[in-house]
């Protein structure tokens, strides 16, 4: 770890997951090219800590990952008798009580569930290949920018699982229903056009422009005041769980909160 008040702190390097820290902006970075970030529950775990890791002061967090691709999914060896050291097998775990299935399962998704806080603009820096869980870990994320080489799917349904990871619910906002469906159930590919159209991306640009362009969009949230940003995050999250009678509250509520912040009134 880098001595305090350095220009980029180290705050965690383990299981193929690198944190680092300047000011208010984190970097999340997956450093496994060699097996083009494949994901496993050591790498969760890491994930999920990460979450849990971030300074106060941080407001954006840039999720990366080393190599040509962003992160090519579960590492097949999941789908071994032996699993990975350490770990129970998929096949252990088909063995387990629901209850204990399912503890399992959420103790995964907590590595995908925290880029949505309130607090913080997430932002996926995407290449190449984004697929499966590679795929729901960029859905997770609030905002992508993705290379003109970017190829996400969603592979589960094609080897007999669902997406279990966070990203059916992202994805139908993003997509729609039915197109969600048949991204999901044929396992096909979405190119950089395709995602820029239908949502999936913010931006598309050419593979050296990315890091450039992700430092820009972090530049332009920056520029927003912190409290402002984290109402405008939180009214626009629970705005399809409202009626359009309970948005106009919550939008009279979060400005006059600002309004008194302000003015330096309290509540």
């Amino acid at each position: 770890m880098t001595s305090p008040g350095s220009a980029h702190e180290l705050v965690l390097d383990k299981d193929g997951v690198r944190l680092t820290v300047e000011d208010t902006v984190a970097t999340v970075t997956l450093t496994n090219p060699a097996k083009r970030n494949a994901q496993s529950p050591a790498l969760w775990r890491a994930l999920a800590h990460t979450g849990r890791s971030l300074p106060g002061t941080v407001r954006v967090v840039v999720l990366r990952g080393e190599g040509k691709s962003f992160s090519a999914g579960l590492d097949r060896q999941a789908f071994t008798p032996e699993g990975f050291d350490g770990e129970p097998s998929f096949l252990d775990l088909a063995r387990a009580s629901d209850t204990d299935l399912d503890a399992a399962i959420a103790e995964y998704q907590e590595a995908f569930t925290w880029w949505r806080r309130s607090d913080i603009v997430t932002i996926a820096a995407v290449q190449g290949h984004a697929i499966g869980a590679g795929f729901q870990l960029a859905l997770a994320c609030d905002l992508r920018v993705v290379a003109q080489d970017v190829q996400f799917a969603m592979r589960e349904t094609s080897l007999g699982l669902v997406p279990d990871l966070t990203g059916t619910h992202p994805l139908v906002a993003l997509v729609g229903y039915a197109r969600a469906l048949e991204i999901c159930a044929t396992g096909r590919s979405v190119h950089a056009e395709e995602a820029e159209r239908t949502g999936l991306a913010n931006l598309v640009v050419p593979g050296a422009d990315l890091d450039a362009s992700v430092r820009d969009l972090t530049a332009a949230l920056l520029a927003a005041p912190r409290d402002a940003l984290i109402e405008t995050k939180a009214l626009l999250q629970g705005a399809t769980r409202r009626s359009y009678d309970d948005q106009l509250a919550a939008e009279r509520a979060a400005q006059a909160r600002r309004l008194r912040d302000l003015a330096g009134i309290g509540d």
